[in-house]
């Protein structure tokens, strides 16, 4: 298969599941990174072994509005095609509602929001080429809100429209879809009172694993009647009373 994908923040924990995901569907993979070098190349260099030519690093700092175009530009020269843009890559901090913050308002939307939204901007015409497919990573705090992260809350809801917006606007060639993530993997900032609190309102009572989010993802990828969608995968927490 020549099909290729572009996931950004994919040098760790669910970006990185996500690109072994997609690479064993066949896909050669661009790995995003900003600082996780190490860890990106490690990934790239186990998916070559598997594959020669499968895989390469990208570095780019999403809170830069030039670096999304930067990505998109690599992989065409690299490649010469795009099918799949996963847009992983986000920054998870608290925000003070009471003291607030432009820098740090700014900081999450750039990357959480703007970067996604230039990246699919850029990658529109290898996409239109290609019939091609986006998944965002947005999160279930978009519509359930964590106390303490209005900001973070605020652009993962703004990923969500902008993901059905764009899914009106580049259909019918480019589809376009959300994964929308509970709890997967612990934030080290998070308190164990609230670990409990949200197992006990999940009704799966327990953490996902990474590859259930990969296996979401590749599920949008994969279905061609499916697109403007949100596909929640947070162990029923979305519908606990």
């Amino acid at each position: 298969m020549d099909k290729t994908a572009l996931i950004t923040g994919a040098a760790n924990r669910i970006g990185a599941e996500i690109a072994r995901h997609l690479h064993g569907d066949g896909f050669r993979v661009a790995i995003h990174y900003n600082t996780s070098a190490a860890a990106a190349k490690t990934l790239a260099a186990s998916l070559i072994d598997q594959r020669p030519g499968s895989a390469f690093c990208i570095q780019g700092d999403l809170n830069l509005a030039e670096t999304s175009r930067a990505l998109v530009d690599e992989v065409a020269d690299r490649w010469g095609r795009l099918d799949v843009l996963v847009n992983n890559a986000s920054v998870y901090e608290q925000s003070d509602a009471d003291v607030p913050d432009v820098e740090l308002f700014e900081s999450l939307i750039a990357t959480n929001l703007r970067a996604p939204y230039l990246l699919c901007g850029a990658a529109v015409p290898l996409l239109r080429a290609s019939s091609g497919t986006i998944v965002n990573l947005t999160d279930i705090s978009a519509s359930l809100p964590q106390p303490g992260y209005a900001v973070y809350c605020a652009s993962k809801a703004g990923l969500i429209g902008l993901t059905k917006a764009l899914a009106r606007d580049l259909a019918p060639l480019i589809r376009v879809n959300g994964v929308s993530p509970g709890a997967i993997i612990w934030a080290e900032k998070e308190t164990h009172e609230h670990r409990e609190g949200v197992i006990r309102n999940t009704p799966l009572a327990r953490l996902g694993e990474t590859s259930d989010i990969a296996q979401a993802v590749s599920y949008l990828v994969h279905a061609p009647y499916v697109t403007g969608h949100i596909l929640e995968i947070d162990g029923g927490r979305s519908i606990h009373i």
